[in-house]
């Protein structure tokens, strides 16, 4: 049976930093409540005429280059994304015809901070029933501009940043090994967008988020036949330091073996995960044949987990 996995990464993070000191100008808050709170030291905001398919066109290229697959030879684009830059066309589209991946069928997928996952596991199908031999998914969020700079329940949280990955066949003891996706429309109206801005009940996507991001790590790794001692490395949606740290204690992990890029970027939604993974694999955290946990959680409310072995 053919094995889908990922064989080359890309990011791309907004050019402006905006540190937790630089909002203590703005609103009612300050460096050590957001810090204790959240873990975000700061974030990054795309300029105002960098839009989302800018964002993850120069992530793609990227991991275009990483994967030695040119533009030519991706079979299907998917763009997990909440930001895109208009309501129609889409942003695979746009994202095609700028890298010129003309035979690319495109699509993308609305699932929040859970889309990068759920892109992953869409692309998997397609490669493993035989029917492309390349996908580019990719997160992509421009939350500065569904952000109300003046909530402080919500304006510290965000930012800006796309990461891509192209997926591809890969050895048979590499690759995506299981995945779980699942959806609780019951708390659809915690975090939503009805007008111009994000919406949020803290509380309880807090709640749901440390409840969740735990049971569904642990339940992909039963579905792929292994335990929570086989993990090598946690890559959580990175949303939130406490809910976070939840997760890695669920799996009984030390400190070092969980992503913890929340600090520099604070949450870019569907792009955290791949952000964050092109963080450690430039760090050397990830090493061929680590077996990795990611898992993210988002608006819907929707959830996703994937046990991944790295490496082609």
């Amino acid at each position: 049976m053919t094995r889908a996995g990922i064989l080359g990464i890309g990011s791309y993070v907004g050019e402006h930093v905006v540190t937790n000191k630089d909002f203590e100008k703005r609103i009612d808050t300050s460096d050590e409540w957001i810090r204790t709170r959240t873990g975000i030291e700061e974030r990054r905001f795309a300029p105002d005429n960098v839009d989302t398919s800018d964002m993850a066109y120069e992530a793609s290229v990227k991991a275009l280059k990483a994967a030695g697959v040119s533009a030519e030879e991706i079979d299907l684009i998917l763009v997990a994304t909440v930001t895109p830059d208009m309501p129609f066309p889409t942003v695979s589209t746009l994202v095609q015809q700028r890298l010129g991946a003309k035979k690319a069928a495109a699509m993308d997928i609305s699932a929040a901070c859970a889309g990068f996952i759920y892109g992953l596991a869409t692309g998997q199908q397609f490669i493993e029933n035989g029917g492309y031999k390349h996908v580019l998914v990719i997160g992509v969020e421009k939350l500065s501009k569904i952000t109300d700079m003046t909530d402080r329940n919500t304006a510290v949280l965000f930012g800006d940043g796309a990461g891509a990955a192209v997926m591809g066949a890969v050895s048979e003891d590499r690759g995506i090994l299981a995945y779980e996706l699942g959806a609780d429309g019951e708390g659809a109206m915690h975090i939503n967008q009805k007008g111009e801005y994000i919406q949020m009940n803290g509380r309880e996507v807090f709640k749901f988020a440390v409840r969740q991001m735990g049971e569904s790590a642990l339940s992909v790794l039963e579905k792929a036949g292994l335990s929570k001692e086989d993990v090598d490395f946690l890559i959580p949606h990175q949303a939130n330091i406490r809910i976070m740290e939840a997760s890695r204690e669920r799996l009984e992990l030390p400190v070092e073996k969980m992503s913890t890029t929340v600090k520099k970027y604070g949450n870019t939604s569907s792009a955290s995960i791949p952000m964050a993974m092109v963080d450690e694999l430039n760090d050397g955290k990830i090493k061929d044949g680590d077996l990795l946990v990611l898992v993210g959680f988002g608006a819907g409310l929707v959830w996703g987990s994937l046990a991944l072995r790295w490496g082609r």
